[in-house]
């Protein structure tokens, strides 16, 4: 970077990006801004530069000074630390110090008081709310929403005899075999923790997960037209229960308001569906497999005369894009859910469950809505044949 850059980016001012100190004389404040950007995706501190964008410029002196600060902050006030890049540019009479964070690979990052910091336009704010905290702790994967405890649920809450047929089919062995106590089992699997079922415990072999995790289900609801009406629709439903009884009632509410198509076959056939049976299969389970568990919200199942929508709350982890997935790459968001769900659902868990759907049906579009945290699946609809006049 030269002076003519900086002075540029002096004049814009702050933003979400950069940042100016005229000096800095202590760590600790020079690490909450650098665990902010590590946070976020990484930026620039111009150190020699006032609030108001002008120049000051350090001597010989303070630039030693300084960098040695900001080696210090990096290495001892950053948990983990982080490697930011410095530059000297001479500046008029003095030097700004150029300091580039980049985005961090280990985050969240937090400062030697335990604060994790963020960016907040071109200021920073402290992370204090615990939905928030918890997210960032996911995307990180260092905290696994399938992976904690139910609160008010216990070994009671279990479907021993649905479960037992899930373990000797994964296992292809019954329980009594293992010489376990039930509990011991179910620990090592991850589906208990001090006493009390798992959300991927609850969902997968409660006798009923509902009074457990009430907001844990699948709305579906059926329009007339091509919009959502607010006060008239065909057919609404709720599906509870355990995720196989969450899916299999999801199914067949699509099936049956599918149309069928005679492909030029008899009148005596039921004709072929309109969308293959399978595209709807690995879309309801990627959604209710995959979907964030921390956040209070159903999956939800519109349709429509033009197309499917299948809304799973929360976006994309980490970095998957909708290219990502349509290439079979995959994060796995409930790692407990996803690695037994393939005993439960028609689910493989490979990756490959986009692919085959578009495979199946090409005309699949995906949303990725961040700032509404959820991903959308809309499946296309074949247009109503025309009639035929008598």
């Amino acid at each position: 970077m030269d002076a003519a850059e900086v002075l540029e980016i002096a004049q814009r001012g702050e933003d979400g990006r950069h940042q100016f100190k005229a000096d800095v004389t202590k760590a600790s404040s020079l690490a909450s801004e650098l665990v902010a950007f590590a946070n976020g995706d990484g930026g620039e501190i111009f150190i020699g530069i006032g609030d108001d964008g002008k120049v000051r410029g350090l001597d010989a002196a303070n630039v030693a000074r300084v960098n040695q600060l900001i080696s210090n902050a990096a290495s001892n006030s950053v948990r983990p630390p982080v490697n930011p890049q410095t530059e000297n540019v001479a500046v008029g009479g003095g030097v700004v110090i150029v300091v580039t964070i980049p985005k961090g690979l280990n985050r969240p990052y937090m400062d030697d008081s335990g604060s994790i910091w963020v960016k907040s336009g071109s200021d920073k704010r402290k992370v204090t709310s615990r939905e928030e905290l918890q997210r960032m702790f996911q995307s990180a994967g260092l905290l696994h929403a399938d992976d904690l405890a139910v609160a008010h649920s216990s070994l009671a809450d279990l479907d021993t005899g649905y479960f037992g047929s899930f373990f000797e089919r994964k296992f292809g062995r019954p329980i009594a075999d293992e010489g376990l106590s039930m509990e011991q089992i179910l620990l090592n699997m991850r589906l208990l923790r001090e006493g009390q079922l798992t959300v991927a415990g609850a969902l997968l072999f409660a006798k009923d997960p509902s009074p457990l995790l009430p907001v844990f289900h699948v709305k579906a609801v059926t329009y007339p037209g091509t919009e959502i009406h607010l006060a008239s629709y065909l057919e609404s439903a709720d599906y509870t229960g355990r995720l196989k009884e969450q899916f299999d009632g999801a199914m067949a509410f699509i099936l049956r308001h599918l149309r069928r198509l005679q492909n030029g076959q008899g009148v005596n056939t039921i004709g072929d569906l309109e969308v293959p049976q399978v595209v709807f299969e690995e879309l309801v389970a990627n959604a209710l497999i995959h979907r964030d568990y921390f956040l209070s919200a159903p999956v939800r199942i519109f349709i429509f005369d033009d197309r499917v929508e299948i809304v799973s709350p929360g976006h994309l982890p980490n970095n998957l894009t909708i290219e990502n997935i349509k290439s079979g790459n995959s994060n796995v968001r409930n790692p407990v859910l996803a690695s037994h769900a393939t005993y439960v659902l028609p689910y493989r868990g490979l990756g490959s469950g986009i692919i085959r759907a578009l495979r199946a049906h090409p005309r699949i579009d995906f949303v990725d809505a961040r700032e509404g945290n959820k991903f959308v699946a809309v499946v296309r609809r074949e247009p109503f044949p025309a009639r035929v006049g008598v």
